[in-house]
């Protein structure tokens, strides 16, 4: 594949075939004809902006834009997040974090996820509109989605959000993302898709609202551009996000030569840039960019940010408007500035349906129905098992029917881990490692050993130990709404005051038996966004045991009659827990008070854990042929911007690539045991496996794998299912093996830079089977190699099972400053049956042969490169072949 407008192309043909994505699929049947789509939805949106009032016009600048009657605009909320499936106050489908998705090198595959997220987005808006609740979080037909950041050093904690270090391998993945997202139309889309966070961005999380991040010109155009280009000029994505930092001295949202010179010069970009959430206040509040909030909304305007998301709109709009209306009188910005941003906005309102009117855009409303179908799940577990990396096996897998299997570690019956960050509510029952092997090998005896305490602790109390007053599974949960109007402003952590200070009614406006606690009400029209939400009912153990009890979020459980949890936790705090020691079957008086203004709400979580790991682990192994570890990571502690603080985490970023201490012991232990040790890591990001490489008898890499995460590790422990997902990062031993974090120098980073020898490198992974290439055919073009070339090869299934192989062309350039010393330029992923050959060629444009200058300059450059193709980069012990050529003269390329 190259990153050129043919894989695009290719890609948007994709969008009609998908069944399970029934409405976006009639979009893509029925596409608007060429033509003014864009033209005629920018004159209906200046005919609306020329009626509005100066106060209305201001009011529409934010995230949260509040109706105006009198036009018939109903109130929409541009903040819509979806990266890996929907996120509304309603359950959804949970698809693999992306660095996952990533790992399947399926682009392909991800089109079809962002397609049915999409179809899911449109959902929420449906139901948005059935019951009035226009303005709430996650209703919109947009959505702050993909993160295309390159993930260049394994610190970052929000490094899971992105398609891995790879510029070529995210352009590809973001492309498909939001193609899928928008449709085969980006003048008509589905949902309107926003690449993030423009631009040179990705940690550390704790300096990003002030940090002045330094780039060469060269890494700026090698490294962190390419994919925003691609998802813009190749995607056609209506919108893009601008990120917290500077760039050698301005604001990611205030910056010339990313929004100028870049975005809307060079990739000629038509849409929309929004705001990442305070980046605005930041230009002068961190970096001091700009005097006060006035100057500071000037600074964005005059680049062209076009909306700006608060994190107050969580909870109010009040004032925000004031330094825009300052702005104004000061003679900073114009009332035509104004206008000429809602033009765009409302726009793309009309284009996307959220406003009727468009005569190419008929009725599509999307049915709720379409939120969870069959086919969605399915695609969620097809996803979850193309993404999974077997990194070592020595014969071990797949696991044989009939064996005793002892499930050691804290994540073999975690469910929260599954969904990684930016995840709402399950509408399917999520499946742990320890049910999915149970599902996976009916045969088997699969037993839980519990863990002791850990990190990780904090599982979503599940249905089935939930039973209402009436008997049925879940709990009985009545809606509150407030009886005076809620404070005008306020900070979200003064939260838990502000609440207690309001009074609520005493009669409950809603009362429905809910699958547990969750807040999950924006099917509810009668319930305010400021309400109170008291669930009552049992707690049901299903064994007996210690267990850690608790809650994340903002509120109160009493337990068995006793106070047990009373909390306002701040975003991405842990969970408060306590020690309790139940009985299975025993029911367990549980009564759990919520307050939520807007952005409110709470989990009530537990870990079954043992009080004596060590005696438990040596009695288990005595019992069993293989013992299954599930260690690793969880986005509670690897994260956006946290306040938590623990041993290996600060802020959201880790401080070592090393596993807990407790969960590394533990594998030592079980080595001990003398039993085989199948390591299963749930990571979002690069951990240090080096003592697993060299003493595990397998390793499989398995990220936050989605809702059916369990039963996809099953599937390919079991054999059931060949594995074949390749690493989209580099995975270091340590720290030190890296440059400063805060340096984003690509120099000593990412494989194409690195000289160090990896524990596992980019691109690599193993499979049940073998494959073997035949030697590489290469083609240059008519006018020459540096004009685009072809390089065509046989891939054969040498093996004796089914299986997946993913074919990887690199090259390595001529030996000229700034070149990367190898770098992947085509990737496919093919189906073979054992015996089975296929053909696979590779396209390669200009801009796939072309490497930077030190000046920032892309160009073929001539001389002597060198192509490889096959299972991962050559010389790491894998089937590749090579072959050489030349390109006679050095070609620039624009922007």
């Amino acid at each position: 594949m190259a990153s050129s407008f043919p894989f695009a192309k290719a890609l948007l043909l994709l969008g009609a075939s998908f069944a399970a994505v029934t409405a976006h699929a009639q979009m893509a049947a029925n596409p608007a004809p060429a033509g003014d789509v864009r033209a005629e939805a920018d004159r209906m949106a200046a005919a609306m902006v020329a009626r509005m009032t100066l106060d209305e016009k201001v009011d529409q600048l934010l995230n949260v834009a509040p109706a105006i009657p009198r036009l018939n605009v109903p109130a929409y909320n541009w903040w819509t997040e979806s990266l890996h499936g929907a996120i509304g106050t309603l359950p959804t489908t949970n698809f693999p974090e992306p660095i996952g998705l990533a790992a399947t090198f399926d682009a392909p595959l991800v089109h079809e996820v962002a397609g049915t997220i999409s179809t899911e987005v449109r959902a929420l808006h449906t139901l948005r509109v059935q019951t009035g609740r226009t303005g709430r979080i996650g209703t919109g037909l947009d959505t702050w989605s993909p993160n295309i950041n390159i993930f260049r050093d394994p610190r970052w904690g929000r490094g899971q959000e992105t398609y891995g270090e790879d510029p070529y391998l995210t352009a590809h993945m973001g492309v498909a993302f939001v193609t899928g997202m928008q449709g085969p139309n980006p003048d008509l889309p589905a949902v309107i898709a926003t690449p993030k966070h423009f631009a040179v961005h990705s940690g550390p999380e704790s300096t990003r609202h002030a940090a002045n991040v330094f780039v060469s010109p060269h890494d700026l155009e090698d490294t962190y551009l390419p994919a925003f280009r691609a998802a813009i000029v190749e995607g056609q994505a209506g919108s893009i996000m601008c990120a917290y930092n500077r760039i050698d001295g301005q604001p990611a949202c205030a910056n010339d030569l990313l929004l100028k010179d870049h975005l809307r010069g060079g990739w000629g970009f038509k849409g929309y840039v929004v705001s990442d959430c305070d980046a605005v206040k930041d230009i002068s509040d961190g970096h001091k960019y700009a005097p006060d909030g006035a100057s500071a909304v000037a600074a964005a305007i005059k680049v062209g940010v076009d909306n700006e998301c608060h994190t107050r709109t969580l909870n109010d709009t009040a004032g925000l408007g004031d330094r825009y209306h300052e702005a104004l009188r000061r003679g900073l910005i114009s009332e035509g500035d104004i206008d000429h941003i809602l033009v765009r906005l409302f726009s793309a309102r009309y284009r996307n349906g959220d406003l009727p009117g468009l005569s190419a855009r008929t009725a599509s409303a999307v049915p709720v129905s379409q939120i969870d179908t069959p086919e969605h799940r399915a695609l969620a577990l097809t996803a979850s098992e193309k993404s999974l990396v077997l990194l070592k096996n020595t014969g071990i897998l797949p696991l044989k029917p009939g064996l005793r299997i002892a499930v050691i570690g804290p994540l073999g019956d975690a469910t929260r881990v599954l969904r990684g960050n930016y995840s709402s509510e399950l509408s399917a029952p999520p499946i742990s490692i320890v049910d999915g092997l149970k599902q996976a090998l009916p045969g088997a005896t699969v037993t839980l050993v519990p863990f002791g305490k850990s990190f990780t602790d904090g599982d979503r109390v599940p249905t089935t130990a939930l039973r209402a007053p009436d008997g049925k599974p879940g709990l009985l949960a009545r809606y509150y709404n407030p009886v005076e109007t809620p404070p005008k402003s306020f900070a979200p952590d003064t939260f838990k005051d502000v609440t207690k200070a309001m009074r609520f009614s005493t009669k409950p406006v809603v009362t429905r038996v809910e699958a547990g606690v969750s807040g999950a009400n924006l099917d509810l029209a009668k319930v305010s966004d400021h309400h109170r939400t008291v669930w009552t009912g049992f707690l049901v153990p299903p064994a007996s045991g210690t267990y850690r009890l608790g809650m994340n979020g903002s509120g109160s459980l009493v337990f068995d009659g006793k106070p047990l949890v009373d909390i306002a936790g701040a975003y991405g705090s842990l969970g408060t827990f306590k020690d309790v020691t139940l009985e299975a079957g025993h029911r367990y008086p549980v009564t759990v008070t919520t307050d939520a203004h807007v952005g409110g709400g709470a989990d009530l979580v537990w870990k079954r854990i043992s009080t004596n790991p060590d005696a438990d682990l040596r009695a288990a192994a005595a019992n069993a042929d293989v013992l299954v570890a599930a260690v690793g990571l969880t986005s509670d502690l690897e994260a956006e911007e946290t306040p938590v603080k623990v041993p290996g985490f600060e802020g959201g970023d880790k401080t070592t690539l090393d596993l807990p201490p407790d969960q590394q012991a533990l594998l030592e232990a079980a080595k001990a045991t003398g039993k085989p040790v199948v390591v299963v890591a749930m990571n979002g990001s690069p951990i240090n496996l080096a003592w697993a490489k060299d003493n595990a008898a397998a390793i499989l890499e398995a990220w936050y794998p989605g809702e059916a995460g369990g039963l996809a590790v099953g599937n390919v422990l079991s054999g059931k299912v060949n594995p074949a997902g390749r690493l989209p990062l580099t995975f270091y031993k340590s720290l030190a093996d890296l440059p400063p974090f805060g340096d984003y120098t690509m120099k000593g980073r990412t494989y194409r830079y690195y000289t160090g020898t990896p524990v596992y490198p980019f691109g690599y992974g193993l499979s049940y089977t073998s494959f073997a290439y035949a030697p590489l055919d290469v083609t240059p073009a008519a006018g020459g190699a540096e004009q685009g070339l072809r390089v065509t090869t046989e891939v054969s299934n040498t093996g004796k099972r089914a299986g997946d192989e993913v074919a990887q062309l690199y090259l390595t350039f001529p030996d000229v400053p700034g070149a990367p010393k190898i770098a992947l330029r085509g990737y496919q992923r093919v189906t073979l049956a054992p015996g089975e050959k296929r053909q696979i060629t590779f396209d390669l444009s200009p801009r796939d042969l072309s490497a930077v200058t030190a000046d920032g300059t892309r160009l073929v450059m001539a001389g002597q490169y060198r192509v490889s193709v096959g299972s991962g980069q050559p010389g790491t012990d894998v089937p590749v072949r090579s072959a050489g050529f030349k390109a006679a003269q050095s070609a620039p390329l624009p922007l």
